[in-house]
């Protein structure tokens, strides 16, 4: 390409004119000098090679012009050659990859590099704009690219369990046609923001607590999205816990029991798995699960106490409520309930299940019928408690009933006891007695205990006031002073022998003391007594006649009197319940005799049952068959209010009956009142009480044997064994027949003495000699 140059001008002509041009060398032109017709040489510039503008964009070239004269002169011009742009170079880059690192938690906007390729031309053809190839839109949306500056920011945050790495490509473009590429390599680095996930795959619940040692419970399968060490988790659950886990494959653990298993003490557990990563800080996840622990019948019912005891009055109403267990089984539903039984047994022959019940479902005990603490004082049952679990399980308990007594019987009187023979029988008195002379005593027992068998005797009617005294604790009656002759041959005594229950009972006896030395004399007193013989035997007759006539019209009109009266009382009880009133005093039972010594000597003994809280007294007229009786109970419980005790009135408060209380702990004695055997303290009124059972043995012993002896038909009245050294005073006759067999709960006040003794003392003899009392007696048995 040629471009032309200015002329230069010389005004010499000739040889002295322009002659030639010259160009300065360079490597890109060269001059060309054309030659025109009018002989004026005109200069070009020839471009040789090609030019680059971003090697040498401005070229500096010298033209010279000489003539031909001499001096050779010239003259020089300054070319300078400006290159112009075009677009002929493509943008590059300054790599052809960029790396880069970025932890996964930086904030959005934060710019992770800058690209930058460059492009040699200039102006427009310099400008470069950069953009992402080819970009999926799922990481399109994570980056931000600046087409002017190459600043490669984050949209959106990244997630190296979501991508862990990234390649883009980038182009540059000028503002031309060429192109450039570049590639970006992003690395994600993890950061410990995932916590361990822990799974339950497998949970085995309710476990029977039988379970044994190594039982699978649960399985678990742990994972953490982070990678490395932030990856690797490890599980534990709390120390206390009788369980463990064991790493199986892969992830997976798997929670086994370490230690026995019991509902009872803990019926469910609350097990927490903590999974902890290795991460810096650790992250860890806990994972709550309940485990339910199954029920076996393991444990059997159970009693609060190793046996019980209870205490029952007896005559208690049947069907009553005496007692209730209780077991407890610490298993649940049908393992606990429990059901109650009685042991099979026998009281006195009889099935226990004639006493007792139990209802099955409570544990009450009821009473089937009514105790009688004569009949037996205690009870022992044996109750059963057995679950329903399969197979059931049962425990006893042993449940001691003890019989409270209560004074539910009179006391008995032993002697003197109405014979059954016909005979009569009279206690004597020799009129030179002294003070203090032992006449009898009145022996009795009670079938009840303790202080309801505790006797007491006193003296309700004499026929000479002051002539007898009774002991109050030993019964033994006694002269009060010396006998006159004044006194009456036939004397009448009524004995009350009282227990000390609540409220008490009694029994009377009516005694007839004849006062005499012999039976040779009362019979002679009875000769004496009787009548002149009256020449006219055929009035006297006629007398007796009336007499028995008019006592009976008396006797009838008292017995019709005495029947409107009881006619009147119960139609009065029937419209309204009686109120107040007294006892009506009845005199002493009348003694009969006026037709020999039989007639006279017959007596009538009267039993007073009195109470001391009672409006109403209860007289009993025994059958001739007294003696081999014991008073029913049923006899006690007469309604006709007569009194023995005086003829005067004894109004008493109506309260009702009270069951028993207990004994009184504070009955106590002193050092001189040794209990022991009647008899021994010869008239002593502050006699004691026997409460050792062997003393009262003791005596029940000598009576029984005292009592066979007398059953022999060579014994005799006197002062032998047959009579229990009472000698002929004491009779009638004290067999084996008249004496019960008492011995559980006979209480007989006194001393250690016997019988036998006090009868030696009385008589001032030893007791085996008795032979001078034969004939008396014997006449005393013929009568």
């Amino acid at each position: 390409m040629r471009f032309p140059l200015p002329e230069a001008v010389d005004p010499d002509v000739g040889a002295n004119s322009l002659q030639s041009y010259q160009l300065s060398p360079n490597k890109h032109f060269s001059l060309a000098v054309q030659s025109r017709a009018n002989g004026i040489r005109v200069p070009e510039l020839v471009l040789e090679h090609g030019l680059d503008r971003e090697e040498e964009a401005l070229h500096h070239l010298v033209l010279t012009a000489s003539d031909g004269g001499d001096p050779l002169r010239s003259g020089t011009v300054l070319i300078s050659v400006t290159v112009f742009d075009a677009n002929d170079n493509a943008p590059v880059f300054t790599l052809p990859e960029y790396r880069v690192s970025v932890p996964e938690n930086l904030p959005v906007g934060t710019q992770l590099l800058t690209v930058t390729a460059t492009d040699r031309d200039e102006g427009a053809n310099g400008e470069v704009t950069y953009s992402f190839r080819k970009l999926p839109d799922t990481q399109l949306s994570k980056f931000q690219l600046n087409k002017n500056t190459g600043e490669i920011k984050i949209s959106e945050n990244l997630d190296y369990e979501e991508t862990d790495f990234y390649e883009i490509e980038i182009q540059a473009e000028d503002g031309g046609a060429y192109l450039a590429t570049a590639k970006v390599l992003i690395t994600v680095e993890d950061v410990n923001d995932n916590s361990p996930e822990v799974t339950i795959t497998s949970l085995f619940s309710p476990l029977t607590e039988d379970s044994p040692l190594g039982t699978v419970i649960a399985l678990l399968n742990v994972h953490d999205l982070d990678s490395g060490q932030n990856g690797q988790v490890t599980c534990s659950i709390s120390r206390n816990l009788p369980f463990k886990l064991e790493k199986s494959i892969d992830s997976y653990y798997r929670l086994v029991t370490q230690r026995a298993l019991d509902r009872e003490q803990i019926s469910s557990y609350n097990i927490t798995v903590t999974a902890t990563d290795g991460g810096s800080p650790p992250l860890s996840t806990e994972t709550h699960f309940t485990l339910q622990v199954a029920d076996i019948n393991d444990n059997p019912p159970t009693f609060s106490h190793i046996s019980y005891s209870t205490y029952i009055p007896e005559n208690n109403p049947r069907g009553a409520s005496i007692f209730s267990v209780t077991a407890l089984d610490p298993d649940s539903k049908m393992n606990a309930q429990v059901i109650y039984s009685l042991a099979e047994d026998n009281v006195q022959g009889v099935p226990l299940s004639a006493y007792i019940s139990i209802n099955s479902d409570t544990g009450v005990l009821y009473a089937l019928r009514s105790f009688d603490y004569e009949q037996f004082r205690d009870l022992q049952v044996q109750v059963t408690a057995t679950d329903s679990g399969d197979p059931p399980l049962s425990s006893n308990v042993s449940v001691n009933l003890f019989i409270l007594d209560q004074n539910d019987n009179i006391p008995e009187i032993l002697y003197p006891a109405l014979p059954t023979d016909g005979s009569t029988g009279v206690e004597l008195a020799p009129r030179s007695a002294e003070p203090g002379y032992l006449v009898t005593k009145v022996v009795a027992v009670d079938r009840d205990s303790g202080q309801n068998a505790w006797l007491s005797y006193r003296l309700l009617k004499a026929s000479e006031p002051g002539l007898f005294a009774v002991g109050l604790h030993t019964g033994e009656v006694r002269t009060a002073r010396a006998l006159l002759d004044r006194d009456a041959l036939k004397q009448s005594l009524v004995v009350a022998v009282q227990d000390h229950g609540q409220p008490p009972l009694s029994a009377t006896v009516t005694l007839t003391v004849a006062v005499a030395d012999s039976i040779p004399d009362v019979l002679a007193d009875l000769d004496s007594m009787k009548a002149p013989a009256d020449p006219d035997a055929s009035g006297l007759t006629l007398y007796l006649v009336v007499a028995v006539a008019a006592v009976s019209c008396v006797f009838l009109a008292f017995v019709i009197v005495l029947l409107a009266l009881r006619l009147r009382r119960w139609h009065a009880s029937r419209l309204l319940p009686a109120v107040g009133g007294g006892l009506v005093g009845v005199g002493a039972s009348p003694f009969v005799g006026v037709d020999g010594v039989r007639a006279f000597l017959q007596t009538y003994s009267h039993e007073v049952s009195l109470t001391a809280d009672s409006r109403e007294s209860h007289v009993i007229f025994p059958q001739p068959n007294y003696a081999d009786t014991l008073i029913s109970h049923e006899s006690c419980e007469r309604k006709d209010p007569l009194s023995l005790l005086d003829d005067s009135k004894f109004p008493i408060e109506d309260t009702p009956l009270v069951p028993q209380a207990p004994p009184n702990t504070d009955w106590r004695f002193s050092q001189a009142q040794r209990p022991g055997t009647s008899g021994s303290q010869n008239g002593d009124e502050t006699g004691t009480w026997p409460n050792n059972q062997f003393d009262t043995e003791m005596l029940q012993a000598m009576i029984l044997a005292s009592a066979s002896e007398a059953a022999d038909g060579s014994s005799t009245l006197g002062g032998g064994a047959g009579t229990m050294g009472l000698s002929a005073r004491y009779g009638p006759q004290f067999t084996l027949q008249h004496v019960p067999d008492y011995r559980q709960n006979v209480y007989i006040p006194g001393s250690n003495a016997t019988l036998t003794n006090a009868a030696g003392k009385r008589d001032g003899k030893a007791p085996a000699g008795g032979n001078g009392n034969k004939k008396k007696s014997g006449k005393k048995e013929k009568k």
